[in-house]
């Protein structure tokens, strides 16, 4: 089937960034014709899904690789706080979204639950204590409390505490504001706005071609796998929302701004249990130190997940290798994404990271016991009876040029944009959903900088500090996270 005239926009992927680029259109341009396409028989099935992530809501609040300990000793905050800055734009844009009927309850994707960070040893304990020291002065960050005190952290977390040997060091920080997302159902529900507004969403379909046209417009090849149907789509704009596989959707665009970027994947599984005896005593997000070459989405922690409104514990994650970009990939991904321009720089990101080798063949070889033994470190009453392993989602590391070591691996996430704006995807993981809104504005703001000055007096609408910055502004920061807050029903 082919569409008589082009769309507007078509996004590719099903998941959270989409749904967020769709609904931010839906409110600031609403005449647009809008497609969606999805390979799955339903929306957020990937990494957006509940079961494939941690749902952190990450703001820095507990996540020590977001602030390491620099080389002369000092803790710089700055990636910390724009992290957490990043974060207040999504829940400003969420609240909005819940005062105009688009999102539902709040509680259905997003509940307070405190963040902390647990460190054990006199060195992990001073450097947890430098970084809260550094941190309790920012705004954003105000109320964080610490302790070393076993009484005050069992009244925080009883399972951390529990019949954990005496003589050891350890400590902790809290901040009560943090919170748990849902991204599926957020996502669920911004796709169910979009389309009742008149946003075509195409399941079981899968692109398989992206050509240019002489108007500019992007010609699409997709296919329902139901059917086996062919189809052409045209389209103003088009924004490749994939995860793993919109590098390889973006290399067959031909645009020349891929050129030299692979991706690296990486999966996990995470121990879960919905004992609620054992579920009773946890409610906290707690991320302590990730292990020697690992990358930063396997940071150990032990999670309160709140999923239709049941909430369980999450451990994890325990990370491992599979080729496949997606976790329904293919399981040539790894390979048929080489081209000449990347090879060079993957093969330097291989070279350069043994530790991140041998971590990954260690939890490839690791046996249940020894992952068990990692769960007990958090928690010293577990028993193996009441967990059971889950399959997470594929996360695709970033492999890109550099000329300095030839190939460099980003932890973080990248848009990739051509130069004319006309098409744009986004590769990488975390802090990935938590921060969709900010991207997804910079995407607008990249690819539409003739429409983009008359958005913005309707986004400052919807986000009242975009464009600004809250944590150099106290009376500010106090105001508007009170207000999101209150709205979003969560703890302040």
């Amino acid at each position: 089937m082919t569409s008589s005239g082009p769309v507007d926009v078509a996004l590719i992927g099903g998941g959270i960034m989409s749904a967020t680029l769709a609904s931010l259109l839906q409110q600031i341009q609403p005449d647009w014709k809008i497609v969606i396409f999805e390979r799955l028989g339903d929306v957020a099935e990937e990494s957006s899904n509940p079961w494939n992530n941690a749902g952190t809501g990450h703001a820095a609040l507990c996540e020590l690789n977001y602030m390491p300990e620099s080389k002369d000793g000092s803790i710089d905050p700055s990636k910390a706080i724009s992290i957490n800055e990043q974060f207040q734009l999504s829940r400003q844009f969420w609240s909005s979204l819940v005062r105009r009927g688009v999102l539902r309850e709040p509680s259905s994707f997003i509940n307070s639950t405190p963040h902390m960070t647990f460190v054990r040893g006199e060195k992990d304990v001073t450097f947890l204590r430098r970084r809260y020291e550094v941190l309790k002065k920012q705004p954003l960050f105000g109320d964080i409390e610490y302790s070393e005190d076993s009484r005050v952290i069992h009244q925080w977390a009883p399972l951390l505490m529990k019949k954990r040997l005496k003589g050891e060091a350890f400590a902790a920080t809290r901040t009560p504001s943090g919170t748990d997302v849902d991204f599926g159902a957020l996502t669920h529900q911004l796709f169910d706005s979009v389309t009742d507004a008149g946003a075509q969403l195409r399941l079981n379909t899968e692109v398989r071609g992206l050509k240019k046209q002489k108007d500019g417009s992007w010609l699409i090849r997709h296919r329902e796998l139901v059917g086996r149907t062919p189809g052409e789509t045209r389209a103003r704009f088009v924004f490749v929302g994939a995860g793993g596989w919109a590098l390889k959707l973006l290399q067959k665009s031909g645009i020349p701004e891929i050129k030299g970027y692979g991706v690296f994947p990486i999966s996990g599984q995470f121990l879960r249990t919905d004992n609620p005896a054992i579920v009773a005593q946890h409610k906290a997000k707690v991320y302590s130190q990730a292990a020697v070459g690992a990358p930063p989405m396997s940071v150990p922690h032990l999670d309160t997940r709140v999923v239709d409104g049941e909430a369980s514990l999450l451990f994890g994650p325990y990370a491992g290798f599979s080729p496949k970009f997606l976790k329904n990939g293919s399981l040539l991904d790894i390979v048929t994404q080489v081209r000449p321009t990347n090879l060079l720089p993957m093969l330097a990101v291989a070279k350069d990271n043994p530790s991140l080798m041998s971590y990954l063949i260690g939890e490839l070889v690791a046996s249940k016991s020894k992952k068990f033994q990692a769960l007990r470190t958090f928690m010293p009453t577990a028993k193996p009876k009441d967990w059971y392993l889950i399959t997470a989602g594929q996360r695709a590391q970033v492999m890109k040029k550099d000329a300095k070591k030839g190939g460099v691996l980003q932890f973080g996430t990248e848009v990739i944009a051509a130069k004319d704006g006309s098409i744009a995807g986004l590769l990488g993981a975390s802090p990935g959903a938590s921060t969709a809104v900010p991207i997804m504005l910079d995407v607008l703001k990249t690819c539409f900088p003739n429409d983009f000055g008359r958005w913005e007096p309707q986004l400052k609408t919807l986000i009242p500090s975009y464009g600004v910055t809250l944590n150099d502004k106290p009376e500010r920061a106090e105001e508007i996270l009170a207000a999101t807050a209150a709205v979003l029903e969560l703890a302040r």
